[in-house]
Order: C-alpha cells, then sequence, then structure tokens
C-alpha cells in the first residue's frame, strides 16, 4: 500500500489536550516524564536498569503460553530475552474485545512493534520487546462483547459477572459463525476463519483465546501477550495496594493533578477513588470502600474486612485486589521492564493525571506514545476523491462544508455577493449622513433598515449556493457515499470497523504493510491505499 500523512490536528478528529502534548504544549510538561524522542529514550532506559523481576516474569510468560510457544519461535526468543537486563519493553493494552473489535486494537499493536524496530535501530546494544497487555480483569463486558463486520453488529449476547478473561467461551460458538459468514469465499477467508475457529472454538477461556487469536496474527514479529491476573505478579505489587487502600495516596495525588490540569485550561479523563481496587473473585468483581466504622466493605456481597483483616488478605491473596483505571498502568510498570506506553488519545490525556503518583511510589513513569492512528482505502476511492479536486487532508471536513466548496470551485457563477453588498455599503453611508444632517435622531432607523437589507443578502446567497447544488446533484450525493466509507457513523473508520474487510482483501500483506508504513515517533496520522 501507499502512504501520506497529515498533522493530527487537520483531522479534527482529537481532543485539544492530545494535540497540545504532541506540540510539546510547555503547559503540560510538569504532567508527564521523558519527551516521546530518542533522547528521551535513552534516558527511560538508564530508570528502567535495576528491574529486578525478570525470572519471575519470563516464568509466567513460559506458562502461559504453554504449547504456542512451539509455533511461535520469535516469541519463545523474546521471552528468553527478558530474562537479560538489557532488554526492554514497550507496551500496549487493551480490553479483550472479542475477534480484536474496532481496527484501532490493531494499529496499537502495530505501534508497539514498530517502535520496538525502531529504537533497536536506535540502540543496538539493547533489545526491545513490544508487549500487549491484556485487560484480563476488565469487568465491562458490554464494551467488548461485539464487533462490526462489513456494516453488520457481531454480538456475543451472554451474562458475565466477573473478570472478562476468566469467562468460558462456550456460549460463543453462534456469534463465531455470524462473524465467519460475512467473509465470504476467498483463501483469505479460509484462512482468516481457521485463525478464528482455532482460537474462540477450543474450549478456551477469553484471556487464552485471545491471546491465541492475537498471536496468530503478529507471532512473526516476538509480540508478546501477557496476562496479569496471576498471584505471583499480584504480590510484588501488594506493598502499593496496601498503600492504596489503607492511607487513599493515590486519591490524594490524583486529584491534586487533576485539579492543576483543570486549572491550566485541560480537560481529564478520569476520577480517582478514595481506594482504586476491586475485590475480585471467580463469581464477581466488586470495589472496595471504607465503611463510617473504619471497616473495609466488598460491595454488593455483605463481605467486610477490619483494617488488619485486609492487610493479612492483601498479603496471602493478592490475586483477589484487581487495580482499577488510575492504578492498572502502576502495576504494569512494577513488573514489566517498560520503557513507553503506546496508547489511544484519551488513554494518553488519563495517563497525564498520573505522574504525581508515580513520583511517590517512586515509580518510573514512561514514556507516552500515542498509537498511529490510520485511514485504509483503496486506488478507486483515492481515484474519486482526487477526481472532485479534493485531498486526503481536505476530505477530513464535514460533509457540507465539502459540498460547498466544491460547488463554489466548480460554478461558472459568482456566488458570493459581498462586492455587491460593499457598494450597498457605501450607498448606506451616503444615506445615513443625509438622514443625519436632517435629524440626527433617524440615525438608528437608517442602521435598522441597513441590517434588515445585510440579511436579505445573505438569505439570497444561500439561495444560490442551494440552486447551484441542485445543478451539481450527482457530484455532491458522490460526496457523500465517500464520507460515509471513510467514516462511518460520522467516525473515524478505525474507531467502528473491524480488520477483517482489510484482511480479506490483503490477507498477509496487511499487517507487514501497517508495520512498514507506521512511524511511531513522527506522529502524524497515516493514510494507506
Amino acid at each position: 500500500m501507499k502512504a501520506t500523512y497529515i498533522d493530527y490536528s487537520d483531522t479534527n478528529s482529537f481532543s485539544k489536550t492530545l494535540i497540545a502534548y504532541l506540540n510539546h504544549n510547555e503547559h503540560l510538561a510538569p504532567f508527564y516524564g521523558n519527551k516521546p524522542d530518542i533522547a528521551g529514550f535513552k534516558d527511560q532506559i538508564g530508570k528502567k536498569k535495576g528491574f529486578a523481576h525478570r525470572e519471575l516474569l519470563t516464568k509466567i510468560l513460559t506458562d502461559q503460553y504453554g504449547d504456542l510457544l512451539s509455533s511461535s519461535p520469535e516469541v519463545a526468543q523474546n521471552i528468553i530475552r527478558l530474562k537479560d537486563n538489557n532488554t526492554y519493553t514497550v507496551t500496549t493494552g487493551h480490553q479483550l474485545n472479542i475477534f480484536t473489535g474496532p481496527l484501532y486494537f490493531i494499529f496499537k499493536i502495530v505501534t508497539a512493534i514498530k517502535l520496538a524496530q525502531d529504537l533497536k535501530k536506535e540502540f543496538p546494544e539493547n533489545e526491545f520487546v513490544p508487549v500487549y497487555w491484556m485487560a484480563t480483569e476488565d469487568h465491562d463486558f458490554e464494551e467488548i462483547n461485539h464487533t462490526k463486520a462489513f456494516g453488520k453488529k457481531i454480538l456475543w449476547d451472554v451474562e458475565s459477572h466477573s473478570a472478562t478473561g476468566r469467562m468460558d467461551t462456550a456460549s460463543i460458538v453462534d456469534t463465531v459463525k455470524q462473524y465467519c459468514n460475512t467473509f465470504g469465499l476467498s483463501d483469505n477467508a479460509t484462512e482468516l476463519t481457521e485463525l478464528v475457529e482455532e482460537a474462540y472454538l477450543k474450549g478456551l477461556n477469553l484471556a487464552d483465546a485471545t491471546r491465541t487469536f492475537v498471536n496468530s496474527l503478529f507471532k512473526q514479529y516476538g509480540l508478546i501477550i501477557i496476562d496479569a491476573d496471576r498471584k505471583e505478579l499480584k504480590k510484588l505489587f501488594a506493598p502499593i495496594m496496601e498503600e492504596d487502600i489503607l492511607k487513599e495516596k493515590s486519591f490524594k495525588a490524583i486529584e491534586k493533578t487533576s485539579e492543576q490540569l483543570k486549572d491550566k485550561g485541560f480537560a481529564t479523563q478520569v476520577h480517582s477513588r478514595e481506594i482504586n481496587f476491586f475485590y475480585l473473585t471467580d463469581d464477581f468483581r466488586e470495589r472496595i470502600v471504607r465503611t463510617e466504622d473504619g471497616k473495609f466493605e466488598i460491595l454488593h456481597q455483605g463481605i467486610y474486612f477490619t483494617e488488619e483483616e485486609i492487610k493479612k488478605e492483601i498479603h496471602a491473596h493478592p490475586e483477589r485486589f484487581s487495580p482499577n483505571v488510575v492504578m492498572r498502568p502502576m502495576y504494569e510498570e512494577v513488573i514489566l521492564p517498560n520503557l513507553a506506553y503506546i496508547g489511544g488519545g484519551a488513554e494518553i490525556v488519563y495517563w497525564l493525571q498520573l505522574k504525581a503518583n508515580f513520583d511517590q511510589y517512586k515509580v518510573p513513569f514512561p514514556i507516552l506514545i500515542p498509537r498511529n492512528s490510520a485511514l485504509i482505502t483503496d486506488d478507486q476511492m483515492a481515484g474519486k476523491i482526487f477526481r472532485l479536486d479534493f485531498t486526503f487532508k481536505s476530505i477530513f471536513k464535514p460533509s457540507e462544508t465539502l459540498k460547498k466548496d466544491y460547488v463554489k470551485r466548480i460554478t461558472k457563477h459568482r456566488l458570493n455577493l459581498q462586492d455587491e453588498w460593499m457598494e450597498f455599503n457605501a450607498i448606506f453611508g451616503k444615506i445615513k449622513l443625509r438622514a443625519h444632517k436632517i435629524d440626527p435622531s433617524l440615525g438608528p432607523s437608517t442602521d435598522a433598515v441597513k441590517a434588515r437589507l445585510k440579511k436579505a443578502v445573505n438569505n439570497l446567497e444561500k439561495k444560490l449556493l442551494k440552486a447551484e447544488k441542485r445543478n451539481h446533484q450527482d457530484a455532491l450525493i458522490q460526496i457523500d457515499r465517500i464520507k460515509e466509507k471513510l467514516f462511518p457513523g460520522g467516525a473515524l473508520q478505525e474507531r467502528t470497523d473491524n480488520f477483517a474487510e482489510l484482511y480479506l482483501k490483503h490477507g498477509k500483506e496487511l499487517i507487514p504493510d501497517l508495520v512498514k508504513t507506521f512511524n511511531p515517533l513522527d506522529f502524524k496520522f497515516t493514510i494507506l491505499y
């Protein structure tokens, strides 16, 4: 595929805070650590040099992959590399969306892979491993139980009560059939169907099914997929769990940072709670709250702990304590030799709220890398855009703006009445002067007549444009179709469409093309065709 790039600000699709971060806005500098550039990575490597949990990490990963490693030599090699003090990770994370969900799931992982490759070129004495952190402990099943393929919503309609990663996939059979039935008949369709069925129809839980599927797509790049819902890993995090739950230290630090961001004019994304952990079992994941009498309650379960009891519970059963959205990032940085986190625009914004919390626990804050965003189309669609005399940059404008621009550009008539209005304006100047000489109180009456005429001229201008639009109706319909195809439902393609349609068209070349064209540290929106 061919690639072209535009600034994120030209897409009108990303937040003010993210654009400010990309532009190195000085007001945001206190809220992140090293800058997302090569100099920043050089310093970050030094900060992570003393990472101490390599043996445990490699053991857990080897156990989680099991038999998958025999067919994934690049992954196996990267797990071994993690034992070495000169090996570091770059991480992205996401929920366990069925069949990968929207396209940006794929884009996140490709960004991590390409960043690891780019860092290896800059620092050849080190190794860099891309990591996909599965949000296996998340319990918001309605966010991940569907995907959109070829305009059709594919839904896994079952109940979920605890961590989504622990869900049995036995009931997903019909959903898999619906998904695969959208593929049609082709070699790529057969191949993708086999990958889906191998992952989701083998009796695995959702975490293992997701690992199997994502590994089948990315194993050649040595992508490591981690499920942090493990007692041994949680044990490393237990001291911070205790500080957060008993002393509410995280809440105080994050709330203060959030207020500082608001004072500087930046919106915040998440709210910290007094206690930022859930209590997790196979049957539920519920918030922990402190009661008025000083006990700790597991909401909706009738379970209570005294302060001494919950201390013992944290250290005896750390696996039962599940971090929420503001503590999950710190858990990641505690158990990985990580240099950077790759996230979407909203994620980058909420990470900016967290640095003070990292600082107080003396955990190195990672470099924040906005994931690559992209729009993928084909030569036929590109031809339509160019024939209408638009560019890939201009096509991000609203449909009505594009139509207006097109008609004004293509018409043989002048639709703008500003020249005529200037003549009217001059005449009214003379009329107002004459009226003032006769009676100074007539000035407001003259202005009122002028305002009515100005409104009438503006209305006439709109009617001229509307009439000329009717003369170019076919082109305007084509503009609507282009916009709907590239921006389904008015949103970026990557936020709604699943990767299946692209995989069926490009097959095994899709992901290599993405890896080739994404440039994580350039911070440009990618257009592929």
